[in-house]
């Protein structure tokens, strides 16, 4: 699918602004993004780029790291396994200490498999999705934020508990995601007496409408969604065509915005996942501090998504584990984060000292009327 015009637009925009960040000098600190600009029909990765340039500009702005500026770059991967690989080595030309967030399981999956990150001198900080097969066991250059799919599936399944849902219909695509998703949501059912069926799609409509309509007629009192962000979008809106007037769940990947503009007011209740604080709340300092970067760099955007926080906290958890490094190379900054602990960025913590899972931070958000969570 292609983007629409104007995401297209939101795509260079966030490609383009903050140009403080975008010419490197001899001796910056340089940091990219490789990530689908095209092709990917949502917003995440002008998000996430968004996200990070705030967080940058304000590294910069304080001094940058020791003394050293930081300059960030993109390249855009148009959601491919082989655009990731092209863009990943026109990425290495630039000599980066780090990659920050990355989208794709096939993408990611086909550089472990390929062992790209073996031969490359670059670290990945926080790639998304949170899948296990990129988990476990991972790679010791590849670093993960965000928590993973299994703990979003056993905190959806465990809130499911709290609320007496009996059963549990998993409508899941025909993909990684999907199937050892709903191995994950079977295994987590078993200590809740949760009974789990699953119903299989592609991203057919015509497919998906039918496992919509098996899910529904089953008498399930709960429906969990997995796959990918549109998958799960059309996967909500094909559940409430078909009369689903049960709990809805999906993972943290589909923005409440995106569901909204799929599912209409089938939207409205639809529990989603969320693997980051509110980024419209104001209670933590990270908050606080987040929603300034943004307005500073980026005033034209109102509503912040996940998708910018954790852009942010990317960017973030990057400039301490370097400004703590002993040289900041991608060995250097690899072996700082391992050695710094428990980082606390004011509400939101991180610990690579175990292993590359940094966070196990899960709530559930709702999505309101308006298209926004509600947590």
């Amino acid at each position: 699918m292609k983007l629409t015009r104007r995401r297209f637009g939101e795509g260079m925009l966030a490609a383009v602004a903050a140009p403080a960040l975008a010419q490197g000098a001899e001796g910056d600190i340089v940091v990219g993004q490789v990530g689908p600009f095209t092709v990917l029909p949502v917003p995440d990765a002008p998000q996430l780029n968004q996200g990070m340039k705030a967080c940058l500009a304000q590294v910069n702005e304080r001094g940058g790291i020791n003394g050293r500026r930081v300059s960030f770059f993109e390249i855009d991967d148009t959601y491919s396994a082989e655009g990731f690989v092209k863009a990943f080595g026109q990425a290495l030309q630039r000599r980066p200490a780090a990659l920050l967030s990355p989208i794709g399981s096939s993408a990611l999956s086909h550089a472990l498999n390929d062992k790209l990150f073996d031969q490359a001198d670059v670290i990945v900080i926080n790639a998304i999705p949170g899948a296990e097969a990129l988990r476990n066991p991972g790679h010791p250059k590849l670093f993960h934020i965000r928590a993973g799919d299994r703990q979003q599936i056993e905190k959806i399944v465990a809130h499911a508990a709290t609320l007496g849902i009996p059963s549990l219909a998993v409508v899941h695509q025909d993909i990684v995601i999907g199937t050892s998703g709903l191995k994950m949501a079977q295994a987590a059912a078993q200590s809740h007496r949760i009974e789990v069926t699953g119903f299989q799609a592609t991203t057919d409509k015509a497919s998906l409408a039918a496992a919509a309509k098996k899910a529904s007629d089953s008498g399930a009192k709960a429906v969990l969604v997995i796959g990918s962000p549109r998958f799960m979008a059309d996967g909500v809106a094909e559940l409430r065509h078909a009369g689903a007037g049960s709990f809805v769940f999906a993972l943290s990947y589909v923005p409440a915005g995106l569901l909204a503009k799929i599912a209409g007011s089938g939207a409205r209740g639809v529990a989603l996942a969320q693997t980051f604080p509110n980024p419209m709340g104001v209670s933590l300092p990270l908050q606080r501090e987040f929603q300034s970067g943004m307005k500073a760099a980026f005033p034209e955007v109102k509503q912040y998504t996940s998708f910018h926080l954790e852009g942010y906290i990317s960017a973030r958890v990057f400039a301490e584990a370097a400004r703590r490094a002993k040289e900041v190379t991608p060995d250097g900054v690899a072996r700082s984060l391992r050695a710094m602990g428990e980082y606390d960025m004011g509400g939101f913590r991180v610990n690579f000292a175990r292993n590359n899972v940094g966070s196990s931070f899960v709530d559930i958000g709702v999505v309101t009327a308006e298209g926004r969570l509600m947590y």
